[in-house]
């Protein structure tokens, strides 16, 4: 059963922000944190030892990893080309064509962000911007419990359409030590032929410092579960790093214009992703909240994930009673949530209502399952609030910017003095030194 709040409740409770990479740790994984890393050992301090071992010892230490925490014997770490590049014809030919389809809308999508190179001639001189592709990728794929072939498109097209030169991949192998044909048929549609069977925080060291048979990588993009994302946050600096993702979460604005069973339906297939996931509808009718409180208890029966919707609902997920659809807007903009879905009559009208969201979903026909698969904006969007300055990875993720100086003798000699001045008051008299010389 799905809670209804009022706005003070939900504000107290499933609206509340926690330290995003601090939870609460499982009864179950601390007994494997201690057992592998020592008796009061945290997720921290588990990655940190992953990293400091795979910097030291290379393959010997992915191999070693792999074995304990995926229980997978790594013989070789990378998959054959001829296994990726026959991975289309192991699927069904329906998938397939789906995954195909996918494809085709994310690349079109992502072709209209590209940025320009620019100069202009009226500073003095010619002063601009370069854009360049970053040199090298790496893509981390998340396994979890299902193989996940949709978000190796949407994370390698866009960098396929910045021009990155070389992507390589890596994704946790399953139970049987190999990667899931559908995501090698991803990267067969993508034209990517290296994918590494790596998991988890090795993974994400693998990449960062480079290895044997590993090299290096200048920037690690996708999201992942909690301990990937650590390795993520550990080795920024070392390597460039898209974002740090939490549990995936999604906010519905409705009101008595739209259909419960489909916001019921859309709640659901959010919470199926993870017992973290959060699903929250916002709405100023009690009539349909509880319309909607319903559905998805009756939907809920007919699920293969119903113990984990359950969970993620008990847990972070609810309805919430506004006093108007205003306010079910700004409280919905304060969540500033991963997808943010408008349900009402005219939904357009609320669009500007709403400006913190990492993806708005406006009217029922445009819902949210749709974004994970096939609308074409990447489904890697920013969680945890932080689509309040975040975004979706896109193109510019892949691209770096150099600026452009060539200035002439005239506009060099009337700046030089300008440049001493500021220089002398801060105290840098070499820089000062170096304008007057030019004076």
């Amino acid at each position: 059963m799905i809670k209804i709040y009022s706005k003070d409740e939900a504000l107290k409770t499933i609206l509340r922000r926690e330290m995003a990479l601090e939870p609460t740790v499982p009864s179950g994984l601390q007994a494997s944190l201690d057992r592998l890393f020592g008796m009061g050992a945290t997720p921290e301090t588990a990655v940190t030892h992953i990293l400091r071992d795979v910097r030291e010892r290379g393959d010997s230490a992915l191999r070693d990893w792999t074995l304990k925490i995926d229980r997978v014997q790594a013989a070789g770490m990378q998959v054959s080309k001829s296994e990726i590049q026959t991975a289309g014809k192991r699927i069904s030919i329906p998938l397939f064509e789906a995954l195909n389809a996918a494809a085709k809308r994310i690349r079109q999508f992502h072709e209209f962000q590209p940025l320009p190179n620019w100069t202009t001639n009226t500073m003095g001189g010619t002063l601009g911007q370069r854009v360049t592709p970053i040199q090298r990728v790496g893509v981390y794929v998340p396994g979890g419990t299902a193989p996940l072939p949709s978000s190796l498109l949407m994370a390698v097209i866009p960098a396929q359409v910045a021009g990155v030169p070389e992507i390589v991949v890596a994704t946790p192998p399953g139970k049987d030590g190999k990667v899931a044909d559908a995501i090698l048929a991803a990267a067969q549609i993508c034209g990517i032929d290296t994918v590494y069977t790596l998991g988890g925080a090795q993974a994400i060291a693998a990449m960062a410092f480079g290895t044997e048979s590993i090299p290096r990588v200048d920037k690690v993009v996708g999201a992942g579960g909690l301990f990937t994302t650590l390795a993520k946050r550990q080795v920024y600096g070392i390597v460039g790093i898209d974002g740090l993702y939490g549990p995936t979460e999604t906010a519905v604005v409705a009101d008595e214009s739209a259909n419960p069973a489909w916001v019921a339906a859309d709640l659901l297939a959010q919470a199926e992703h993870d017992v973290l996931a959060t699903a929250v509808l916002f709405t100023p009718s009690l009539k349909f909240a509880q319309a909607v409180q319903v559905e998805v208890a009756r939907q809920m029966e007919n699920l293969s994930r119903a113990e984990t919707i359950a969970t993620a609902l008990n847990g972070q997920g609810g309805i919430v009673l506004t006093a108007n659809l205003d306010e079910a807007c700004q409280l919905a903009s304060d969540f500033a949530a991963e997808h943010t879905c408008i349900a009402t009559q005219n939904p357009a009208q609320y669009v500007d209502k709403i400006p913190n969201a990492g993806g708005l979903f406006i009217g029922e026909r445009s819902f949210e399952v749709l974004g994970d698969y096939v609308a074409g904006p990447s489904h890697v969007m920013p969680t945890s609030g932080t689509a309040r300055f975040a975004s979706p990875l896109n193109v510019s993720d892949f691209v770096k910017i150099s600026s452009i100086i060539q200035l002439d003798d005239e506009t060099s000699a009337r700046l030089s003095p300008i440049a001493a001045r500021i220089a002398q008051a801060e105290g840098l008299t070499a820089h000062q030194n170096a304008a007057m010389k030019r004076i």
